[in-house]
């Protein structure tokens, strides 16, 4: 398989990746917008998410069903995703579809029509309400607050029913026009694709960024407004004070997430962390794995994890236990982080990690679909594309050094936030209270003041 990638900027700002890989016929072809939920005013939240709804809602020249019936009659499924700082459109097609999936989304992302809003802000309060009733989904978001306190990173990026409820067609215009302008979006593609006629596709579709230029007035100064106080905002330094959040619901397992503060995507120590997390957590041989689940059955789902962004990142890992086995599991989980300090690895287990991540980096990119995603999220993030040679040279060149390094400074229990949702509090703080954590502390001593 070719790891060549071809790269050409239009004229417009918009930029073109492509990577060809001659043994297929299919194509992975994706949109990808540099605007999330962590961009957006706090009166805006949601907005990103709901926009992205939006573009299958019709265009200026397609319908919300025909949209659905060319992709349904290509044998393709057309999707998009919102994080917090991107959004993304994307299909997998068969060659001889490329051109006609490429036109439809290029209306798609430029010019959507916006109807049919009432029906789809229906959809996505359902959503919401489908996602506030999952104990596993909210305690990620109930640890993100933790963590980054009032930073727009400690936002959902599903956003709120409130906003959804409430925001305007015409909000939601000028909400597009800000955010998705050519110097914004990147176009990736991989597989059986001819980068020049890619590129020719681009440029007959695109639009000059001076065509989407929003003008003064009918709300685009007041956006731009906002818009300018997000970006100051999302830019500036979190606060990583820990500190212990907990939100009560009635379940029948406790849902627990401990972290803090990690490594912004363009740190080289990225490779030595996703090295730490295999030990830690993030494979089924990792220690919490063997400690929490095969060995004491404390667990059905326990393991770490981590998400980099542009100017920080978050480490963290997971346990959900029935209340019964809630203070052991953290115990041992309290156990597991002492020890990662103290003795991140050994030799055995380095080797097996850095093993497991060249594996699945190798078997991630046999699919075209993976490969177009790495594309587009570095270009759109100004990284570097690295071939699958120079990210397994990348992993063996982790060594020990690196790793008790990051342990220390990323996963100190003393350092950590600690977050849960369950259906007693006072449950939740004692059994956090063997973590060894400020935020740990200072709940308990908040409790016992009340």
């Amino acid at each position: 398989m070719s790891d060549e990638h071809r790269i050409t900027t239009l004229d417009s700002g918009v930029r073109v990746v492509t990577e060809r890989v001659p043994s297929v016929r299919s194509v992975a072809l994706g949109f990808w917008i540099a605007t999330g939920s962590v961009i957006e005013h706090e009166d805006q939240a949601g907005i990103s998410h709901l926009l992205e709804h939006m573009l299958f809602r019709g265009t200026e020249r397609y319908g919300s069903q025909e949209i659905d019936e060319i992709f349904d009659a290509m044998g393709a499924e057309i999707n998009a995703g919102t994080d917090k700082e991107a959004t993304s459109l994307y299909t997998r097609v068969l060659d001889r579809h490329l051109e006609h999936a490429f036109d439809v989304m290029c209306e798609m992302i430029w010019q959507p029509r916006f109807g049919e809003l009432e029906p789809e802000r229906e959809v996505v309060l359902e959503e919401i309400a489908m996602y506030e009733d999952d104990p596993q989904d909210r305690v990620f978001d109930v640890l993100g607050k933790a963590i980054f306190g009032s930073h727009p990173l400690g936002r959902a990026v599903i956003g709120t029913a409130e906003v959804v409820g409430g925001v305007t067609r015409e909000q939601l215009a000028a909400f597009h026009a800000q955010r998705y302008r050519p110097d914004s979006i990147v176009i990736a593609a991989a597989g059986s694709v001819d980068h020049d006629a890619l590129v020719e596709m681009a440029e007959a579709r695109s639009p000059h960024a001076v065509e989407l230029a929003p003008a003064v007035g009918n709300g685009h100064a007041a956006e731009s407004a906002l818009a300018g106080a997000a970006l100051a905002a999302a830019a500036g330094p979190p606060d990583f004070t820990p500190r212990a959040q907990f939100l009560q619901k009635d379940t029948e397992q406790y849902h627990v997430c401990v972290g803090g503060a990690g490594l912004a995507r363009a740190d080289e120590r990225r490779f030595a962390l996703r090295v730490l997390e295999g030990v830690l957590g993030g494979t089924s041989s990792s220690r919490l794995f063997q400690e929490v689940r095969e060995r004491r059955g404390l667990a059905y789902s326990v393991f770490t994890f981590s998400n980099l962004y542009a100017h920080t990142g978050e480490v963290g890992l997971y346990v959900g236990t029935r209340p019964d086995n809630l203070r052991e599991a953290l115990a041992v989980v309290a156990g597991e982080l002492e020890r990662c300090v103290e003795d991140p690895a050994t030799a055995e287990e380095l080797v097996r990690s850095r093993e497991n991540l060249k594996g699945r980096v190798v078997l991630g990119m046999e699919s075209t679909g993976a490969r177009m995603s790495r594309l587009g999220a570095s270009l759109l993030n100004e990284m570097p594309i690295l071939s699958v040679n120079e990210m397994i040279e990348r992993i063996d060149s982790v060594e020990i050094d690196a790793v008790r390094a990051l342990a220390g400074e990323l996963f100190t229990p003393s350092g950590l936030s600690v977050a849960g949702v369950g259906p007693a509090e006072t449950e939740f703080l004692a059994a956090i209270a063997p973590l060894g954590t400020r935020a740990a502390a200072q709940a308990g001593a908040q409790e016992a003041t009340r």
